[in-house]
C-alpha cells in the first residue's frame, strides 16, 4: 500500500483499514467469502467480473455519466488499465484500420495498436509560446483543430483520448472534448478514453468524460483503474464501461484470453467503491483527500526544480508534470551518447549518474518522426512519500549551490 494510503487511514477512522484486503479474504461476510474457496459464493462463476464489482461501478460511473448501466452488459473487469486497453485493441481494431493517436501519449497505445494489425496515426498537441518568467501549463497545450480533422480517413477505426493524460497532465477542456466528438461522429468513430488518473484534477479544474457528452455514449469505451483510484497498482483491477454493441466485442477477447481475474482483489476494489459512495463529495471521502495531498505534492516539486533553472510545465491533473530542459541543452549541448540519441535521453543519464535524480525522457512518448522536436523535456512523478520528496530537495539544493558562480 502507498504511503499516501496509509496516511489518510492515520487521519480518518471511518477509511479503509490497512488489513482491508486481508479482512476481505479471511472474513465470512459477503466479500471475504468469495476467496475461501471453489464452492463459495463467486470464486469461479463470473467471467467478465465479480458480480459486487460489476454492480458498484455500473452504480457509481452509471451517475457520472448519465445512462443506466447494465452490470453484465456495460461493465467488463479486467486485469488493470492495461488490460482494458489491450483487450479493446484486439476486439476493435482490425488489419488495416487506422487508429489515431495524441501525442504526447502514453507508450502502450502505439505498440497495442501494431499487434492488432493497424496503423497508428499521430498528431500532436502543439505548446503555445510562453514569455520569459511565465509560467507554462499543459491547458497550454493544444490541438490544432484542422490538423485533427485531417488525420480522420476512411479507414479510421478508433481515436484514443487520454484525460487527465499522461505524461502531460492535461485535462481536456469541454470544448476541445466537443471537437473530437463531433470529429468521432461526423466519421462513425470509436473513442478510447483512458480516463485512470480523472480523480486527480487539480486547481479546480473539471475532468469530463467524453462519454457524457451527446451521442457519444453509443461510440465510447471508458476505462478506469483501481491502482489510479485507490493507489493500489498492485492490485491490477481495471474495467471498462461502454454501450453493449461494442463491448460484446470485448467480452469474447476477455473470455478467450484471460476469461477471469482475481476475484480476491476485486472484492477488495467493491468494498472500496462501496464506501467511497457513502463519503463521495465530503471531506471524509478519499478522492478528496488523495487530490490534496497529491495537489501538494504536485506544488513542492514544483517549486523545488525551478530553484536550479528547470522550467515545469505544471499539470492540470495525473500525478506526472513534465519540464522544459531547454536552458540546460543550450549551456551543455554535448552530454555523453551515441551520437543519434536524443537530447533529453542522455541528459535524464547524465542527471541519474551526476545528481542522483530520475527522470524519463518525453521522446519517448512520440512517434519516431516527431521525437526530434520534442527532445527538450523531461517527466517527474511526484507521488512520492515525505521522505523521498526531502531527499530531492537535498539533492536540488546541491546542485544549485553549484550553479551558484
Amino acid at each position: 500500500m502507498c504511503p499516501e494510503t496509509s496516511h489518510f487511514l492515520q487521519r480518518d477512522q471511518a477509511a479503509i483499514p490497512e488489513r482491508t484486503l486481508t479482512a476481505l479474504l479471511l472474513s465470512p461476510g459477503r466479500h471475504g467469502q468469495a476467496a475461501a474457496g471453489p464452492k463459495a459464493g463467486w470464486a469461479r462463476q463470473k467471467p467478465m467480473g465479480y458480480p459486487p464489482l460489476t454492480k458498484v461501478l455500473a452504480d457509481f460511473f452509471g451517475k457520472l455519466l448519465g445512462q443506466e448501466m447494465e452490470p453484465l452488459k456495460n461493465v467488463l473487469v479486467t486485469v488493470g488499465a492495461y488490460g482494458a486497453l489491450f483487450t479493446a485493441f484486439q476486439a476493435l481494431v482490425d488489419e488495416g484500420d487506422e487508429v489515431i493517436i495524441i501525442e504526447p501519449y502514453f507508450d502502450c497505445y502505439e505498440p497495442m495498436t501494431l499487434m492488432a494489425g493497424g496503423r497508428p496515426v499521430f498528431v500532436p498537441l502543439k505548446p503555445s509560446p510562453s514569455q520569459d518568467g511565465e509560467l507554462d501549463y499543459s491547458s497550454n497545450w493544444q490541438l490544432d483543430p484542422t490538423e485533427l480533422a485531417s488525420k480522420f480517413t476512411s479507414r479510421t477505426k478508433a481515436l484514443v483520448l487520454n484525460t487527465p493524460s499522461n505524461p502531460l497532465g492535461k485535462v481536456f477542456s469541454k470544448a476541445e472534448l466537443e471537437l473530437v466528438a463531433s470529429l468521432c461522429q461526423q466519421h462513425d468513430v470509436v473513442c478510447i478514453s483512458d480516463e485512470v488518473y480523472q480523480w486527480l484534477v487539480f486547481d479546480g479544474n473539471q475532468h469530463i468524460s467524453i462519454a457524457s457528452l451527446p451521442g457519444m455514449w453509443e461510440r465510447t469505451l471508458t476505462i478506469g483503474s483501481a491502482g489510479k483510484t485507490f493507489s493500489a497498482t498492485g492490485w491490477k483491477v481495471g474495467w471498462v464501461l461502454g454501450p453493449d454493441q461494442l463491448m460484446k466485442h470485448l467480452r469474447t477477447v476477455h473470455q478467450n484470453s484471460i476469461f477471469h481475474c482475481p476475484t480476491q482483489a476485486q472484492a477488495a476494489v467493491a468494498w472500496s467503491f462501496e464506501r467511497e459512495q457513502q463519503h463521495f463529495g465530503q471531506p471524509s471521502s478519499y478522492f478528496v483527500q488523495l487530490l490534496q495531498a497529491t495537489q501538494h505534492k504536485r506544488d513542492h516539486v514544483t517549486r523545488s526544480l525551478q530553484s536550479v533553472g528547470l522550467r515545469p510545465v505544471i499539470p492540470q491533473g495525473s500525478y506526472f508534470l513534465i519540464t522544459d530542459i531547454s536552458d540546460f541543452k543550450s549551456k551543455m549541448p554535448n552530454l555523453p551518447g551515441a551520437e543519434d540519441e536524443a537530447y533529453d535521453r542522455r541528459f535524464v543519464k547524465w542527471m541519474i549518474k551526476n545528481k542522483g535524480l530520475s527522470a524519463i525522457p518525453v521522446s519517448i512518448f512520440y512517434s519516431v518522426p516527431h521525437q526530434k522536436h520534442f527532445d527538450h523535456y523531461v517527466r517527474f512523478c511526484f507521488i512520492k512519500d515525505e521522505a523521498t520528496l526531502q531527499a530531492m530537495d537535498k539533492k536540488l539544493q546541491k546542485w544549485k549551490a553549484e550553479l551558484t558562480p
